[in-house]
This record gives C-alpha cells, sequence and structure tokens, in this order.
C-alpha cells in the first residue's frame, strides 16, 4: 500500500475492507477549474463515503462542449440523466504486480499470469493509466471474484472477492456534480461503467472507472474532452 492510501486509511485488520466506496467530489468556482480543495457533493445513499479526489479537477466552467443540432437533440430526447447515477452491467478487467503467480477468474473468464509479474514502481507512476474492462456487458451480478496467488516472498494466498457486495447499491462512482453532467439520449448513460481488480504483492484494490459525459471541455481547446474518465479506488485488502 503506497504512502497516499496510507494516509486515507485507518489500520484494519487483515482481510478487512478499507472504509466505504467513494461518492462525488467537485465543486465549481467562478471564472475556472474547481480548485484543489474540493467540496464534497454526495448523494443520501452515499453519506459518511470515504473520498479521494481525482488526479485533475473537474472543470465546471469555462469552454463548453460543442452545440450538437437542436432537432437531432429532440429527436433522441436528450436529458439529464436520473440521478444518482446507476448501472447495471459493468466491465471487468484484473492486473497482477509483484506476483509470482496470480489468477483472477470473475464471470468465469480468467486473468493473470502463470508466470511472475513485475511490479507496478517498475512501470512508473502512471502504471495504472488507460486501464479499462476488457470484458464486458456483465449484468449485475455473477459470483464473487476468485484470486488464487502467490505473493513476491513466496506466500500462496487466495481470496474471494465479492463485487456484488462492494457495488450492492449499484451507484456508478465519480467525481462529477450532477449539475455539470451533460444532457444525453433519454437521460441514459449508454457506457457501462469498468470494474478494476489489481493484485499488487500482498494487496487486492478494487476501482471503477466509468464514463461521464460533461457540459464543459476538461482539456480546454479539445473538443473531444467533454468526458471524464477518472479512476476511482472503491475498496482495499491487504494480505
Amino acid at each position: 500500500m503506497d504512502d497516499d492510501e496510507k494516509r486515507l486509511m485507518p489500520r484494519i485488520p487483515k482481510h478487512m475492507t478499507a472504509a466505504a466506496s467513494l461518492a462525488l467530489a467537485a465543486c465549481a468556482t467562478t471564472g475556472g477549474a474547481s480548485p484543489p480543495t474540493h467540496k464534497m457533493q454526495e448523494s443520501a445513499p452515499m453519506a459518511h463515503a470515504r473520498f479521494t479526489y481525482p488526479e485533475t479537477p473537474v472543470l465546471t466552467s469555462g469552454e463548453l462542449a460543442p452545440a450538437g443540432d437542436p432537432a437531432k437533440a429532440a429527436e433522441m430526447n436528450d436529458r439529464a440523466p436520473a440521478w444518482p447515477l446507476r448501472f447495471d452491467k459493468h466491465n471487468f478487467s484484473a492486473r497482477c504486480h509483484d506476483t509470482l503467480s496470480c489468477e483472477v477468474v470473475y464471470d468465469d473468464v480468467r486473468h493473470g499470469s502463470e508466470k511472475p509479474t513485475r511490479s507496478s514502481a517498475s512501470y512508473g507512476p502512471d502504471y495504472l493509466k488507460d486501464w479499462n474492462g476488457g470484458h464486458g456487458g456483465i449484468r449485475n451480478f455473477p459470483p464473487p471474484a476468485r484470486v488464487v496467488w502467490t505473493s513476491k516472498d513466496g506466500s500462496a494466498h487466495e481470496a474471494e472477492i465479492d463485487i456484488g457486495e462492494i457495488f450492492s447499491d449499484q451507484l456508478v462512482r465519480h467525481y462529477v456534480p450532477r449539475e455539470e453532467v451533460a444532457d444525453v439520449p433519454n437521460g441514459q448513460i449508454s457506457v457501462h461503467p469498468a470494474i478494476l481488480l489489481e493484485v499488487n504483492d500482498r494487496t487486492i484494490r478494487v476501482y471503477m472507472k466509468a464514463f461521464i459525459p460533461t457540459k464543459h471541455l476538461q482539456t480546454p481547446g479539445n473538443t473531444l474532452s467533454a468526458v471524464r474518465r477518472d479512476l476511482v479506488l472503491v475498496k482495499t485488502y491487504t494480505y
């Protein structure tokens, strides 16, 4: 577990989870991006959740996303999605780092490697960048993910990670405030969130990454950037 996670999470017994899953956090300021100190915005079901924050602030002012054809928007019944955002299907992927062998089985699909895996540090600080769920269209929820691995010290481990229990509320974990989420056809965001499981030596982390369309460009000048795909740490287990 890295220093940031130690700072954010209390010490807990082995095989116990970290504090509750993440929720929505960001706040608009006049004339610019959200400040580094974010005002948390949450729905009632997410009350008392543990928060971490996006790598870059969610822009809630500045350049608006290009306006589409009003007639087409009317035809597609563009409107604000129901709040809070929920999901009934998801994608999944698993990665292993610093293991001598590692296997993750979820929804009858195997992930991992029988061979030793490199440390996450060897890939640099952005080792999780661009990680997405490769196994898609999974209806909520299959049986728990089965994880069998050998940590770098040679110790053998087995665990069941109950994805359905972690996400029992079926709420999408993200950082975009309600007023910044763009209107979408029939009020339905069509891209399913990715649930991502990382095995890293003696630690298992569960993340969510969701496609959230925004009203403002998240990279000024880039007309294709009206979207957030933040990686959100939801749960940590230490063995």
